[in-house]
């Protein structure tokens, strides 16, 4: 059987679509030996208000333009009481929020300030919620070489992958010629199609923290994902 990995940054509550494509595939690699971008998805994510969406945003330091994910780090100490007050505040009514709360809150506990070990909790965290199994490694466990489509290959090779599974906006800039010639294969994701749920505060919104999803349809969360 073809081993298939993904390579993705670390996000902070990632949307469902992240989680199929950690599901999808047979080892996942968490990447965030890349530059910290602001205003991005690694230290933020939207939930459902009452009054729309709203960006629930860790507060973190960019000392330097060059500065990596795994570098970044929290620069309020008590930045998650805001984020649990704003869940309860928004969440309290969900159908399953009180059977998956206290789960969910206790990751919050966590006493590192570096946003890349706070992201993993949270993305194990949540992988154990959706009974998602595969196993999760640190990019740096695997000394990567090269630009930025020679390092994905490399990752392929040490982990003996055959397919790369991609996010579709990768198509911009990935070397597919470099991967034909190492006979390893990429496949796409396809985000589109995904069916909706029963949400609170309509109308429904797709992009937001796989934590709506597991608040309003708990045990059933996987079925409203791609790869079940």
């Amino acid at each position: 059987m073809s081993k298939t990995i993904a390579i993705l940054q670390s996000n902070y509550i990632p949307w469902k679509g992240y989680f199929d494509i950690i599901a999808k595939s047979n080892v996942f690699v968490i990447y965030d030996e890349v530059q910290f971008t602001k205003n991005d998805w690694r230290n933020r994510n939207l939930i459902k208000t009452p009054i729309g969406v709203q960006w629930l945003t860790i507060p973190v330091r960019q000392e330097s333009l060059h500065q990596k994910i795994y570098e970044t780090k929290v620069f309020q100490v008590n930045w998650h009481k805001k984020h649990l007050r704003t869940l309860q505040a928004n969440y309290s009514k969900a159908k399953f929020f009180s059977e998956y709360k206290d789960r969910l809150f206790t990751i919050y506990d966590t006493e590192s300030l570096y946003l890349s070990e706070i992201n993993k909790l949270f993305i194990k965290g949540i992988c154990d919620l959706l009974e998602i199994k595969t196993p999760i490694i640190d990019s740096r466990e695997l000394e990567l070489k090269g630009d930025r489509t020679e390092k994905l290959i490399d990752a392929c090779k040490k982990l003996n992958a055959k397919t790369y599974l991609s996010g579709p906006s990768a198509q911009d800039y990935i070397n597919k010629n470099l991967f034909k010639e190492e006979n390893i294969d990429i496949e796409w994701i396809d985000y589109s199609g995904y069916p909706e749920y029963h949400q609170l505060y309509p109308p429904f919104e797709h992009r937001v923290t796989t934590l709506d999803l597991i608040f309003n349809e708990g045990k059933n969360a996987r079925s409203f994902m791609k790869h079940t």
